[in-house]
């Protein structure tokens, strides 16, 4: 191969961003990179939860901006199918590019799991859940149960809307109000383990938020939310998230609800110089900052095929969550291969630097240069992880 490597990077989210920061870093002039993105602009989605309760907003990054720290192209447009053999993509403008590496990082699509259900995170939600705010305050709702989908991929936000809900209502002086937590884990948050665990279920209990564990919400009528194995629940409304597919791209491999099949170096099945990283690839969990680790590990290996010399490894998962209480944060860790829990960690200070919902090491320090106002969450008043299984195939001797 003559001249720099060409690399197509179809996304426009965090395993996308964090993909073409960390390979310009490490590939530096070996490689000519160019971003696909039907989007103008990069949403910092995760105070989205705080912003109903005024805590904090969604905030929106120029994409052009990013892409310039990166000294890449920005292209407008979504992959829509991608010719392997000639290594080339199609794109929805109706233009064809090609590629020697090419990275789908376009993320998953998104489905309401219950039609009569609040589904947060779809358009316009954040406004839903202000009304609802209002209907709790002003007494015209008396119940609500946050029903977490067992295909929603990353549960932590709905802990934090659950708990929220119920910090505001204490300060606004509002009682008899039923709480409910429904999720499929068998223990809250169990990502984190039983370290984490535990005091996550005693705090669900100090608020007053029943937790009802090991049930799978299937569906939500009439004013019934009907769980599996057995048992319904009587309640005014239900609050959930998005269930998460993948994206469905002709010419690549489709596992389970069509998400990419890739190893632990982020290569997909079957296909030469083509990775794939964050929601759109079949790791159970859908979270930023384990995308980012994987647009990471994905940028190492085109790196070193553009002949940089980098130290890679596999994905090997670090997860950390900050999870928002409407009083002083938790901050959990876990490394998901570790069985024995003993990384584990949760704590009310900060357990990595910056203390940034994404922890993206090239996303993260890139976004505090743009922004004009910090990304932490405001400081509270002063008051008073189980491994999982990441069905990827085994690291390869390299």
């Amino acid at each position: 191969m003559t001249g720099p490597t060409k690399v197509l990077i179809a996304g426009g989210g965090v395993a996308a961003l964090e993909t073409m920061l960390a390979l310009r870093r490490m590939a530096e002039e070996r490689v000519e990179i160019t971003l696909i993105s039907p989007e103008s602009s990069f949403a910092y989605r995760p105070l989205a939860v705080a912003e109903p309760f005024g805590l904090g907003v969604e905030r929106r990054f120029d994409l052009a901006e990013i892409v310039a720290e990166a000294a890449a192209d920005l292209v407008e447009g979504e992959v829509s199918s991608v010719d392997a053999v000639a290594h080339t993509v199609s794109t929805t403008t109706g233009a064809r590019l090609g590629y020697d590496s090419l990275v789908i990082a376009c993320g998953g699509r998104r489905r309401a799991p219950f039609a009569e259900a609040l589904t947060f995170g779809a358009p316009g939600t954040g406004e839903r859940f202000s009304d609802l705010l209002e209907d709790l305050e002003g007494g015209w709702v008396r119940s609500v149960a946050f029903a977490l989908p067992s295909e929603s991929g990353w549960p932590l936000p709905l802990y934090e809307l659950a708990l929220l809900t119920s910090s505001r209502l204490a300060a606004e002086g509002v009682d008899g109000v039923e709480l409910m937590l429904v999720t499929p884990e068998a223990s809250p948050l169990e990502l984190f383990g039983p370290q984490a665990s535990e005091p996550i279920g005693e705090l669900l209990a100090e608020r007053g938020i029943a937790t009802f564990t090991g049930s799978f919400p299937t569906a939500y009528r009439g004013g019934e939310l009907i769980l599996s194995p057995a048992g319904r629940l009587v309640v005014e409304r239900v609050v959930t998230l998005p269930r998460i597919e993948g994206p469905g791209i002709e010419g690549l491999p489709q596992g389970p609800h069509r998400f990419i099949p890739v190893d632990y170096y982020g290569r997909v099945h079957g296909l030469e110089d083509v990775y794939a990283a964050g929601d759109a690839t079949n790791v159970p969990i859908k979270q930023g900052g384990l995308a980012a680790q994987m647009g990471e590990v994905v940028a190492g290996q085109i790196a070193v095929s553009a002949g940089t010399e980098v130290d890679v490894g596999p994905f090997r998962p670090v997860l950390r969550g900050m999870l928002l209480t409407g009083e002083t944060p938790r901050y959990l860790r876990t490394e998901l291969g570790d069985r024995s829990g003993a990384e584990a960690a949760i704590a009310e200070h900060a357990l990595w630097w910056p203390p940034s919902k994404i922890a993206g090491r090239h996303l993260a320090p890139c976004l505090a240069t743009l922004a004009t106002a910090d990304l932490a969450p405001p400081a509270p008043p002063a008051r008073k992880p189980v491994s999982i299984e990441v069905e990827l195939d085994p690291p390869e001797t390299r």
